[in-house]
């Protein structure tokens, strides 16, 4: 590779020049012939022997060109971005100067790089923090949920209640003819979740197992699915078995159960605690988001489209496998919520767009403040993962990249620096409540 030039183009646009020496692509070209030659076809010759000066001939003196050219531009391409010192963050777009075996290969790459970031003031900012408590409230809740874990089920007799489970066939019919969706056989149905549209689960209330009725229903004019949606519809109902929980005592014994504590206290204690801990969490990431928006605000950078496409793709990527593992394929899933892919991919723009910023106004930070991730720190990182996922620490380093991982450990002690040196003024969560109210 000899490099010709670098020119910094608008909106954080970069233009490459370089060339490849004539040896160097004549033998990309021999190579690319023995692969593909025997591809063509030549009147009077076996498919695969023609020589290569009339398959040239008869397909076009550049019929190998290009494959010779993909082939040399990755090592090329690499080489002239570490010469010219810029960080491509999108796929570039190459132009073929010139090409021939005697002169070799000239290309024009354009491609969006890193861009030039200011930041403003990040030292000393002045935050204010919301300090929530445990209320007795959302201990009694927590251990409602618990009571609801340990229930038992039993059958009901006689008529069904709101909070009880209905084993339930039902068939839908709009204007007396079945759609699809609208069938299944033992469904079980907690009465009063919410779960089905408006109405249904109200008239199941008052059946008794081994009843047969019909249940009048209209579909929201929101529907997802467009040809129900305002449309008047009858289910036909059987109900098989009402099942109702019986909560367990909320004692010491239920505490032993659930558990390692011997006392209903100490259990309430735990909770307590435990939900205080999630709290201080909560509320030490909104004043770390805070701080974060207002570096944000700040900063100045011609941020290249390319970027927020990158992460959009890593996020619909992301979503896709989330999906997958519940064994939903994401064609299926988009059908059913009736978006295209480019209206569900640019559903993400607006967080892409906010962890773009965010990442490149703490690298900016770390890079200002000479903050970077220690070897310790590494180690340490890769000791929680292994931990996390019951893994080898060796294993762990085989599959992360070191390197980012660096850069993101140097991005969470950014954090902690700008939160270290803020004015965090806190503010109990009851005072907001009660100035609110006035």
């Amino acid at each position: 590779m000899n490099f010709i030039k670098c020119e910094k183009l608008e909106k954080s646009m970069a233009e490459l020049q370089f060339s490849i020496d004539a040896e160097a692509f004549k033998g990309a070209v021999a190579d690319v012939f023995k692969k593909e030659g025997k591809k063509y076809s030549v009147p009077g010759f076996r498919k695969g022997k023609a020589p290569r000066s009339l398959i040239e001939k008869m397909y076009g003196a550049d019929v190998f060109t290009y494959d010779a050219i993909n082939e040399l531009f990755p090592a090329a391409y690499e080489a002239a971005v570490k010469e010219a010192g810029i960080e491509p963050v999108g796929r570039p777009e190459v132009s073929v100067d010139a090409a021939s075996e005697t002169e070799g290969v000239t290309l024009t790459v354009k491609v969006a790089v890193m861009p030039e970031v200011k930041i403003g003031n990040y030292n000393g900012l002045t935050v204010e923090k919301t300090v929530h408590t445990v209320t007795d409230e959302a201990v009694d809740a927590e251990l409602k949920r618990v009571q609801e874990r340990n229930a038992r089920e039993l059958t009901r007799e006689g008529a069904a209640e709101n909070g009880d489970i209905a084993d339930i066939d039902f068939e839908g019919f709009v204007d007396g003819v079945a759609f699809e969706g609208g069938k299944a056989e033992h469904y079980n149905l907690t009465l009063g979740s919410g779960s089905f549209i408006p109405g249904f689960e109200d008239q199941i209330v008052g059946h008794s197992a081994g009843e047969e009725f019909d249940v009048n229903v209209t579909f929201p004019e929101e529907y997802q699915a467009a040809e129900l949606a305002g449309k008047a519809a009858v289910f036909k109902i059987k109900l098989h078995e009402v099942k109702y929980k019986e909560l367990p005592a909320l004692d010491d014994e239920l505490a032993k159960d659930c558990s390692e504590y011997d006392t209903l206290e100490e259990f309430k204690e735990s909770i307590r605690k435990n939900n205080q801990e999630q709290l201080d969490k909560q509320d030490d990431l909104a004043v770390e988001n805070a701080l974060v928006d207002q570096v944000i605000e700040s900063m100045e950078a011609e941020i290249p489209q390319a970027m927020y496409d990158t992460r959009m793709d890593e996020m619909v990527n992301d979503f896709a496998f989330r999906v997958e593992q519940q064994g939903l394929r994401l064609e299926d899933y988009l059908k059913y919520m009736g978006q295209t892919m480019d209206q569900f991919r640019a559903s993400f723009m607006p967080q892409a767009e906010k962890q773009v910023k965010i990442r490149l106004a703490l690298e900016a930070v770390a890079a200002a403040e000479n903050i970077e991730a220690s070897e310790e720190d590494v180690s340490a990182e890769i000791k929680r993962i292994a931990d996390q996922y019951k893994m080898e620490e060796d294993k762990v380093r085989e599959l992360v990249n070191v390197d980012d991982l660096k850069k993101d450990l140097a991005i969470n002690k950014a954090i902690d620096f700008i939160k270290s040196h803020a004015n965090i003024v806190e503010k109990a969560a009851e005072a907001e409540k009660t100035e609110d109210a006035e």
